[in-house]
């Protein structure tokens, strides 16, 4: 939390630009990007140093969500179970995310290959720092929404969201055809989330085969 509080401080309290790129980020999907790349920088945060400040928050976040029990599936262990779960949300999967950066930068590469790979980087920072505040909302309805008809829908509202803002994104940046931002959109996402369910399942399988 001490890190957490450094961090928060030194990008909210002492950067005046951290609103002006918070708003920009959500209002203007892909903006940030081409800002950046146009070499229009001064106004904003840094893409490394936002996608810090939003990621230690989201993690801190969910690990308290996950000690709490709040993400716990049926049937778990709310005192074991749910410590696992912390730790590795704390630990683990933050070190995983990082590393994971790079490689959807090259899966953006394989579809976009006339784009300097440093293009891709920057879009793959933005979009991973909006995508984990749409997370943070939507991952404490993951129980009760299967119960609970309005906290299906806003979370059904969230994942529209955010797929539409990864959407208009590619298009403002990449500026493809209709039809070829269509399919490279869905091969990209699709294929960064299997690899990414790949990773966290088997990273969290070995935790629990560890303890």
């Amino acid at each position: 939390m001490t890190l957490l509080g450094h961090v928060v401080r030194e990008t909210f309290e002492l950067d005046g630009r951290a609103a002006l790129t918070v708003k920009t980020l959500f209002r203007h999907p892909g903006m940030l990007t081409s800002e950046f790349l146009a070499g229009r920088r001064r106004l904003y945060t840094s893409p490394l140093r936002l996608y810090l400040v939003i990621s230690i928050t989201f993690f801190v976040l969910v690990a308290w969500l996950a000690q709490s029990g709040i993400l716990l599936e049926p049937g778990q262990d709310p005192g074991f179970d749910a410590a696992v779960q912390a730790r590795f949300l704390s630990d683990d999967l933050p070190r995983l995310m990082f590393l994971l950066l790079p490689i959807f930068a090259a899966m953006l590469k394989v579809v976009y290959a006339r784009r300097l790979y440093f293009d891709h980087l920057i879009f793959s920072l933005h979009l991973h720092s909006a995508g984990y505040i749409v997370l943070v909302l939507a991952m404490p309805l993951e129980n009760v929404a299967g119960q609970n008809t309005l906290a299906m829908v806003f979370r059904a509202a969230l994942l529209g969201y955010f797929l539409a803002y990864f959407v208009i994104a590619m298009r403002r940046v990449y500026q493809p055809g209709w039809i070829a931002l269509a399919l490279k959109s869905v091969a990209v996402l699709f294929g960064y989330m299997i690899v990414v369910s790949l990773v966290i399942e088997n990273t969290s399988s070995f935790m629990i085969i560890a303890d």
